[in-house]
């Protein structure tokens, strides 16, 4: 598994530079808009929806994303989705973890995979004008991953959410969190103009939150699959699942 992971990833990762950094924002909005459909189609499996509802909600999920881009960057409407989807993550999703919410309708359903995904894509759209920026964010989440699937491995002994992820553990998180803090320390020293305009501390801060947030995404999709009952949310990525396996 770790070989084909890495394999995977030795694939993934020049055919992401090259388009993060020498693809007009158009080009990129497109590239990882085509990724998100993907995500959208892996998200109506895990919901069980007929062929018919999946090809729905990929259309409604793409339809979004291209009026998304047409809209003026000074506009309230960027600010307004983006701000919703964080209070998403930071308010909900942790109360929905706890007590291992079910969704029980359609709708419902839609409506958390179209802020799952469509945020999170423009996002990196915004970003991508400056994309060493989105780079060093992103890798945020790289590392954070990496870090604890090593040190889970190697110290994993406390679970961190057995009823929704067994394999997760504290040692995991914490070894997610020292690997950061190295990322950022390194940063800070080599790259200070790519990061966010903030004091050491303030910096290392933010890191922490996202790293935080990270952990929660993958907890999320975790669960979303627990209650599907599927290991992978797809299988186009091999040793690592489907898009929403490395996007979460």
């Amino acid at each position: 598994m770790l070989g084909r992971r890495i394999l995977t990833a030795l694939v993934l990762l020049p055919a992401a530079f090259a388009a993060l950094f020498l693809l007009p924002n158009g080009g990129w909005a497109f590239a990882a808009g085509a990724v998100m459909a993907i995500g959208a189609n892996e998200w109506a499996r895990l919901a069980k929806w007929s062929p018919a509802a999946r090809f729905g909600f990929v259309g409604a999920v793409v339809v979004s994303m291209g009026l998304l881009f047409q809209l003026p960057r000074d506009s309230a409407i960027p600010s307004w989705v983006l701000a919703a989807a964080t209070a998403f993550w930071i308010t909900i999703v942790l109360p929905w973890l706890r007590g291992r919410w079910r969704i029980d309708n359609d709708w419902r359903m839609a409506l958390t995979g179209w802020w799952v995904l469509v945020p999170a894509w423009f996002a990196t759209v915004l970003l991508q004008v400056e994309p060493a920026r989105l780079l060093a964010l992103m890798a945020v989440v790289w590392i954070a991953d990496t870090s604890a699937y090593f040190a889970g491995r190697k110290f994993g002994r406390r679970k961190l959410a057995p009823e929704i992820s067994p394999g997760k553990s504290w040692e995991g998180v914490i070894g997610a969190l020292v690997g950061v803090a190295i990322y950022y320390a390194a940063m800070h020293a080599l790259r200070p103009d790519v990061l966010p305009h903030l004091p050491f501390a303030g910096g290392l801060a933010f890191f922490v939150v996202l790293t935080a947030l990270s952990v929660v995404g993958d907890l999320f999709e975790s669960w979303m699959k627990r209650v599907a009952g599927v290991k992978d949310s797809g299988t186009l990525l091999p040793g690592h699942g489907g898009i929403l396996d490395r996007v979460d």
